[in-house]
């Protein structure tokens, strides 16, 4: 073997090995919220967010996830969609994700990947069967010491696309979100984050999405390379945006669909802390 053969070898060994850490580690990010609309016996509270699994495994039986997830002692869980994707039909990853959080009060909404698939009512199925919470432009109140928050799940406009084609999406979840009336701090449940100003301008505290896959690509001093619905260097990727006093936190997903990987851009969850401000808003 010639000597430049080494070198591509350990080269290739190299690139693999990169590839494989930026689609498996999970990272961890965690927000505070302290504003004076957290009733105080949520004060601590602490919401994990999962996004775009797109059927993707995180050691046998998801025990790498699941791990991870019980360290972080949530009080509920939301999940904003994608946790299949329309091109695979083995739910074994996803069985094994809902089997690991029965313990937690678990919220989902569905994203366009199951609007897409001739399978959710399946995985609808397995959800419900499991205890978890499928939200489609629905709400539900939270309750902790006679005080509340409220929820709200926004079911993908993917759904409607076919049988609503002359409405645009934003009208779509701008008309659900109208007949919604939290009378406390909200929460709300929505896979897509281009929509950001619809939510905000419906006076949400706090929204929670995914769809982005962070850019699926990440460069240094760039950022987001692509997401899809928002095409090149997209407004929305990943982290937390704020519209006037209200936040999107966007997850950068843990799985990947079309395009098979991952650069600079590791798999995420997402934590929230609600605490009460006395003074102030923050």
């Amino acid at each position: 073997m010639k000597p430049w053969h080494f070198w591509l070898l350990g080269l290739i060994v190299l690139v693999l090995v990169f590839l494989y850490e930026q689609n498996n580690r999970i990272v961890i990010s965690k927000h505070i919220v302290k504003v004076k609309k957290v009733p105080s016996s949520f004060n601590g509270f602490k919401i994990l967010h999962i996004s775009d699994l797109h059927n993707k495994t995180f050691g046998k039986n998801q025990a790498t996830l699941l791990k991870k997830i019980i360290r972080l002692q949530p009080d509920i869980i939301v999940i904003t969609g994608d946790l299949m994707d329309r091109r695979r039909t083995d739910f074994e990853p996803v069985l094994h994700l809902l089997k690991g959080i029965t313990q937690y009060p678990v919220y989902y909404v569905p994203g366009n990947h199951e609007a897409w698939s001739t399978h959710y009512a399946q995985l609808k199925e397995l959800l419900i069967h499991n205890g978890i919470e499928v939200l489609e432009n629905e709400d539900r109140r939270i309750v902790r010491d006679d005080q509340a928050v409220f929820l709200y799940g926004l079911k993908d406009p993917g759904f409607y696309s076919k049988a609503d084609h002359k409405l645009k999406h934003r009208d779509i979840l701008a008309s659900h979100l109208d007949n919604w009336n939290p009378e406390g701090f909200s929460i709300l449940l929505s896979h897509r984050p281009e929509y950001f100003d619809v939510y905000a301008s419906h006076e949400v505290d706090i929204s929670f999405s995914g769809h982005a896959h962070g850019g699926q690509i990440r460069f240094p001093f760039i950022g987001a390379i692509m997401a899809p619905h928002q095409g090149f260097f997209p407004k929305y990727s990943a982290g937390m945006y704020q519209i006037n006093n209200s936040r999107l936190f966007l997850s950068r997903g843990l799985g990947n669909s079309l395009f098979p990987f991952r650069i600079f851009n590791h798999p995420e969850l997402i934590l929230v802390t609600l605490e009460t401000n006395h003074s102030h808003d923050v």
